[in-house]
């Protein structure tokens, strides 16, 4: 799709893949979360405005940036304020691309045609207003339904988190459900996506496809047969921390993929604000315990 728009975006160099990779390497497997709802931003003494909410996301940027693997901001929290908090979204992703940090934009996308195209080229795009370096997608419609926006991703060295195992009680009658061919749903996905990153895997390298498992799961990557391994794309593993998963849960859940796993926390790093040093040394905390329990 062409467009008109004048976007901010500098094109990255080298894939997702190897980008994330490195950012791991140097920071440990974390994604620090910026979720700024009402509880949160209120416990920061601050008010639940956009500029109780602008004061505690440029914190979040400054303690963050250029000291984390990945940043995610959650857009609905931006949204809610209407084109003012969506301004500040852009103004967030811009100020962590200029720290270096990746970031990981969670918008939860899924549609077809012409609408999916339009979200890549919205958040994806060289001419998106802020582009993120990758964005969650939700694979609902069927996969193939997101190949507007994988693909372009790909173009655009950029990449997706597609959901797979998610956490949240629901979701398990939908992934876990059986196709004609005996493959749960989630492992489908998980299939999908190892053939997106086929010619990363032949290389050596990560993929810049990822799925969203959630480290609260239990057996049931292995009960469903999920081939994550194979998958060779990042593991964006919510859970850790304030939902419960302990050491034992992470080894356990991504036994055999634990070098593909970025693990994603948000209250238990963000209860550490409003203090930037505070903010900063426990996202290094963190990010230091998740490497000690994801080292190969």
């Amino acid at each position: 799709m062409s467009s008109t728009r004048r976007g901010s975006s500098v094109a990255p160099q080298g894939t997702f893949g190897e980008r994330l990779q490195a950012a791991m390497a140097e920071h440990g497997p974390l994604c620090a979360g910026i979720d700024p709802h009402r509880g949160l931003v209120e416990s920061w003494g601050l008010t639940y405005d956009l500029a109780g909410v602008e004061r505690f996301t440029m914190t979040c940027v400054e303690a963050f940036g250029g000291s984390v693997a990945a940043v995610k901001p959650q857009s609905a929290f931006f949204e809610v304020f209407g084109a003012k908090g969506v301004a500040l979204l852009e103004r967030a992703l811009t100020e962590l691309r200029a720290a270096g940090t990746l970031t990981v934009l969670d918008v939860k996308r899924g549609d077809i045609g012409t609408t999916v195209d339009a979200y890549g080229e919205a958040f994806l795009s060289k001419d998106a207003p802020a582009a993120a370096d990758a964005i969650t997608l939700s694979p609902y419609l069927g996969y193939g339904s997101l190949r507007p926006a994988i693909d372009l991703a790909h173009a655009t060295g950029r990449g997706v988190f597609v959901l797979a195992l998610t956490s949240n009680p629901e979701g398990a009658s939908v992934q876990h459900a059986r196709l004609a061919d005996g493959r749960s749903v989630a492992g489908a996905v998980a299939d999908d996506a190892a053939a997106d990153n086929a010619e990363a895997r032949g290389r050596g390298e990560l993929g810049s496809v990822g799925l969203v498992v959630g480290a609260t799961v239990g057996s049931a990557v292995r009960d469903l047969g999920v081939d994550l391994p194979g998958m060779a794309g990042p593991i964006l593993a919510p859970g850790l921390g304030a939902q419960g998963a302990t050491a034992a849960d992470v080894r356990s859940v991504f036994s055999g993929a634990l070098p593909q796993v970025l693990a994603s926390s948000s209250r238990d790093v963000l209860r550490a604000g409003p203090d930037v040093t505070s903010l900063r040394a426990r996202a290094r905390e963190v990010a230091t315990e998740v490497a000690a329990i994801t080292a190969a």
